[in-house]
């Protein structure tokens, strides 16, 4: 991957083509420049057989220059950096800067590539890009362009597990509305990677996230609860209402459906494995190590089996108290 940095200080990402890919869309041009190129020839070769050597030459050094240069430079200019070829490998033809090329750009990249493709066959286009550390022939040199990829395998993404049941509506009075968007995007981050990270490290990263959005909504989790359930339970909770607003009413997005909780790992004091996620599985382990019911979900206010067994295990069973 290349970063490049555009007047307005933006980096910008650019991956760019290498030579395998590169070569393919540019037999492909060559392909159709040259058939194009023979039935041209076909054309008005009929049409001047009746002229002499001398305009038969000319003719044909005009359809060479036309057909085999002018022809990719028109091309170029016209789809900004998208030939045949290039369309078909999913590659396109940038400025330095990532931006458009324009007709100079692809003047001096046609005017070049008929020396160093077309009369070498290819061969210095093929060793300038291998030497050159993104890909570049001596045209793209000249010109200031990048042959870049347009189409990138998309990643697959990773839904952000949900919270254990037993919190499921317990932070429904939070005032979430302090909390920036960047420190909501951390958190996702780490939740749909928390089972990558050592475990102490994740619950190092889970107690420090904690803490932030505590100190943006001014209210501390109830004691006992793991600080990575505490952050899937908030996030769950601004879906929720994000769904609710989107839906008007949010049918079925005010509550969600019970989660299958699989068998209780080992924990002390709350913490269970990387941070209260058991691999494997979408369980959580209640305070104390006991583990709430798949169907009994804990209402705003603490009620239910789940807040019963907190109780039991010595947690507290109250929920958030509202501001001031």
């Amino acid at each position: 991957m290349s970063e490049l940095v555009t007047g307005d200080a933006v980096v910008l990402e650019l991956r760019p083509a290498r030579l395998p890919s590169r070569a393919l869309a540019a037999a492909i041009d060559l392909a159709v420049v040259f058939c194009v190129f023979i039935l041209v020839s076909v054309v008005v070769g009929i049409a001047s057989v009746t002229l002499d050597e001398a305009a038969v030459a000319a003719i044909g050094v005009a359809l060479f220059l036309l057909v085999l240069i002018g022809g990719p430079i028109a091309v170029e200019t016209l789809s900004h950096g998208r030939s045949l070829g290039k369309l078909a490998c999913g590659l396109r033809v940038v400025r330095d800067d990532g931006g458009p090329i324009r007709f100079r750009h692809a003047l001096v990249r046609g005017a070049m590539g008929a020396v160093e493709i077309l009369m070498t066959f290819g061969v210095v286009a093929s060793i300038a890009s291998l030497v050159s550390a993104r890909g570049r022939r001596l045209g793209d040199v000249f010109a200031g362009t990048l042959v870049i990829r347009e189409r990138v395998t998309a990643k697959r993404s990773v839904a952000v597990p949900p919270p254990p049941p037993w919190l499921v509506g317990r932070f429904s009075q939070l005032d979430l509305s302090a909390v920036p968007d960047e420190l909501w995007l951390a958190i996702r981050q780490y939740l749909t990677r928390m089972h990558q990270l050592d475990a102490g490290v994740g619950r190092s990263m889970a107690a420090r996230l904690a803490d932030e959005v505590v100190s943006r909504t001014g209210i501390a989790p109830p004691q006992g609860i793991p600080a990575a359930a505490f952050l899937a339970a908030v996030v769950h909770e601004r879906q929720a209402r994000d769904a609710r607003r989107v839906f008007a009413g949010g049918r079925g997005a005010s509550s969600a459906a019970p989660v299958p909780v699989g068998e209780a790992p080992e924990a002390a004091g709350g913490a269970v494995g990387s941070a209260g996620w058991v691999a494997g599985s979408v369980g959580f382990a209640a305070p104390g190590g006991a583990v709430a019911p798949g169907g009994s979900g804990a209402s705003a206010g603490g009620a239910g089996s789940g807040a019963e067994e907190q109780k039991g295990a010595g947690g507290s069973s109250a929920g958030f108290a509202p501001p001031g």
